[in-house]
């Protein structure tokens, strides 16, 4: 075979196989996309943030104790609901008791001091008045030092009645002192409630709640008549909260009710993050106050809640899957977009001056064309949409991945959706 001949060969060949690869790659071109297709319609939209807490009295009280000693009786358990003045426990009152007669002693000695230096005061001034009359009636019988001595004694006895006054006072103050030791011994409600953690028993040694707070604590009493819950909020959703917006929160102890609730306090400083993001830095978060509005009374401080706070909401507007809405390069567009993600505020982000937000609208012919569109707030699954698009135009609704691939121009076909058995979970 001559080297010509090889050479026709090898051409025809690789023409072919150029052939076969365009043919091939014409039949993918005109493959449609399996894309799921939804109308643009009206709908109720609710936004809202979730956050997760704990259920707390608005009003509570952890008793602990002034003064050390030995609980020798304890009248209420855990549970129990009290009367502000009732009778909670006592504490041994034997040293206190004996502190009191000590004082009462001191005192009592203290006033017999005072009254013997009141007596030696008033005999000096007298003797001195008497020698003052006498000297001058007659200078010779009594010397002018002798006068002196007698003055100086008064003066001695004036200052010594007037310490002893003090000591009687001191005295006093001591008694004041050891009967209100006495009266701690014996603790009562300071205010009406229920027991809700009771941590001493009958027996056991109470200690100064200075000492150790959370171990001097001896019980705790709650207002369970009005109830909140403190949730944390990231600092991108707080800004979207306001003092009286309406909640809907969930006890994990009661999972088949909702109960409903309204925010009365967001806090000005943020709390303290115990975990850091994949960057190395720390979520900033806030503490927000929700009142239960109706809580049941099987509700104990401490239950875990979740709740949904209600930030906005729009009546029968136009909307869209929020999976509908993607990226596409835009040469007109050389400015930023205002996007609301779902869950998140509402910010001004630079997606690039080439970069717009939009959907790909579904022709006559099965072909998508993309569109720009803006949206407002967003609800669980759909975005509100202020403009772009209109009531009854097919988008691509999915999935995620097609819309990804998605161009102008590109050909779809509806994905059917699994029917639902009757009894069966949506999918």
């Amino acid at each position: 075979m001559s080297k010509r001949m090889k050479y026709g060969i090898a051409t025809v060949v690789v023409l072919a196989v150029a052939a076969v690869v365009t043919i091939t790659a014409a039949k993918k071109s005109n493959k449609p996309t399996d894309v799921r297709i939804e109308a643009v319609e009206k709908r109720d939209l609710v936004a809202s943030v979730t956050a997760s807490g704990q259920v707390i009295p608005h009003t509570k009280v952890d008793l602990s104790s002034d003064i050390s000693g030995k609980i020798v009786k304890l009248d209420v358990k855990e549970g129990d609901f009290v009367q502000k003045g009732q009778f909670l426990l006592q504490i041994d009152q034997q040293s206190y008791a004996a502190a009191v007669q000590r004082a009462d002693a001191q005192l009592a000695n203290s006033k017999a001091s005072a009254t013997q230096s009141l007596a030696n005061l008033t005999q000096a001034q007298s003797s001195y008045r008497r020698s003052l009359e006498i000297r001058k009636s007659n200078p010779n019988l009594v010397s002018e030092n002798d006068l002196e001595l007698l003055k100086t004694s008064a003066d001695v006895n004036q200052a010594l009645a007037e310490a002893a006054k003090y000591n009687v006072d001191q005295a006093q103050a001591g008694v004041t002192d050891a009967k209100v030791a006495l009266g701690k011994t014996t603790i009562l409600a300071p205010m009406s409630g229920r027991v809700t953690r009771l941590n001493v028993q009958n027996g056991e040694t109470a200690i100064q709640g200075t000492l150790n707070k959370d171990a001097a604590t001896l019980l705790t009493i709650s207002d369970m008549t009005l109830l909140e819950t403190k949730v944390k909020v990231d600092e991108t959703d707080v800004s979207r909260i306001k003092i009286g917006d309406s909640t809907v929160v969930q006890l994990d102890a009661f999972p088949d009710t909702t109960f409903l609730g309204k925010v009365v306090e967001i806090s000005n400083s943020s709390v303290k993050a115990t975990a850091a993001t994949s960057t190395g830095d720390q979520a900033i978060d806030y503490e927000v106050t929700i009142r239960l509005l109706n809580p049941p009374k099987d509700t104990k401080p401490d239950f875990s809640a979740t709740a949904k706070i209600i930030t906005d909401s729009r009546t029968q507007v136009l909307s869209i899957p929020i999976i509908a809405l993607t990226v596409r390069e835009n040469q007109a567009l050389q400015t930023t977009d205002t996007v609301q993600r779902p869950g998140k505020s509402q910010n001004t982000k630079q997606v690039g001056k080439k970069d717009v937000e939009g959907v790909f609208v579904v022709g006559t012919d099965n072909k998508v064309t993309f569109r720009p569109v803006k949206v407002g707030i967003a609800g669980e699954k759909h975005f509100e949409v202020m403009s772009g698009v209109k009531a009854g135009e097919k988008i691509v609704g999915g999935t995620y991945q097609a819309i990804r691939e998605l161009k102008d121009g590109t050909l779809v076909r509806e994905t059917k959706q699994p029917e639902t058995k009757a009894g069966s979970p949506k999918p």
